[in-house]
């Protein structure tokens, strides 16, 4: 990902696609950690950038089990 994302944008995704990106940007989080390991790391603001791009990922997806299971207690409740 180029550019961070908004949150009304990520919300707008499923899960799968949730966890996609979350996966690619924990693999770009990994390569920019080699890169400030070994010097070669040019954009120092992208590590801050990305690991904020997956706590707003990880956020809206608890979000997202937590309102599920909320439904789900209160349709179990109804019946």
């Amino acid at each position: 990902m180029a550019k961070a994302t908004k949150p009304a944008d990520l919300r707008a995704k499923t899960a799968d696609e949730l966890n996609t990106i979350l996966l690619e940007l924990k693999r770009e989080q990994l390569n920019l950690r080699f890169q400030k390991a070994t010097g070669q790391n040019e954009g120092q603001s992208r590590i801050r950038v990305v690991r904020r791009e997956i706590a707003r990922i990880k956020t809206i997806v608890a979000q997202n089990t937590e309102k599920s299971a909320a439904g789900a207690k209160t349709s179990a409740a109804i019946s």
